[in-house]
């Protein structure tokens, strides 16, 4: 059975637009409350790393991160790149992609991934190489956005309710998990806004609901 915790993030319940994590970190904003970040220390069992992606504060929407690589938009700055690749030991890589909100058009785990099909193919393969997955193209709900339509660990992942089966199918098979549909923060579809989790626990916006956190209980139990 996995852990999830409530938690806020700047007063709201969007942990998922302004930090991300894998199981070796949690990156967040610079400047964020030191109290707040060794409670999420504590939560997901990851050491706090500050930073920032294209001066700004939003790590979760601009970027995405396994235990094998992470991806930075072509709006980082080169002392952005510099650092992540310093401290984190990942295999760091700049999608040069007109898309620059990476975490709102790719999700992933350490085995598969899903790109939004408005990325070009070679920077969906750039991505693959990167986080050593194998990928699908796939809108997910009718939606290009398919990073904020999904939250995916080594456990299993939720994806919009309005996903079609086959298409939840699709994203079990490539991530080699299982996937539920779910909502969070009281019937948000867009569920990564509201979730930051890796292998070891789950952190959901302070709106999610009890019903909530049971289909998340079910989707992220391993």
């Amino acid at each position: 059975m996995v852990d999830i915790f409530k938690f806020d993030v700047y007063g709201g319940p969007n942990v998922g637009v302004y930090a991300r994590a894998n199981d070796g970190h949690v990156f967040l904003p610079r400047g964020f409350a030191r109290s707040k970040a060794a409670k999420l220390e504590g939560f997901l069992g990851a050491e706090a790393l500050y930073a920032s992606v294209a001066n700004t504060r939003l790590l979760g929407a601009l970027m995405v991160a396994n235990n094998h690589g992470l991806l930075l938009p072509r709006t980082a700055t080169d002392e952005e790149v510099a650092f992540f690749r310093s401290r984190t030991g990942l295999n760091v890589e700049v999608l040069g992609t007109k898309y620059t909100a990476l975490g709102n058009m790719i999700g992933a785990n350490d085995r598969g991934g899903v790109v939004s099909p408005v990325v070009e193919k070679a920077e969906a393969e750039k991505a693959a190489d990167a986080l050593d997955v194998e990928v699908v193209r796939l809108k997910i709900a009718g939606y290009n956005q398919a990073g904020s339509m999904m939250a995916a660990t080594a456990r299993g992942a939720i994806v919009h309710p309005e996903t079609a089966e086959e298409d939840v199918r699709t994203m079990a098979e490539v991530l080699g998990a299982g996937v539920e549909p779910a909502t969070v923060n009281g019937g948000v579809p867009f569920v990564s806004s509201g979730v930051l989790a890796n292998g070891r626990s789950v952190v959901a916006g302070t709106f999610t609901s009890g019903p909530e956190i049971m289909m998340m209980t079910r989707a992220f139990a391993g």
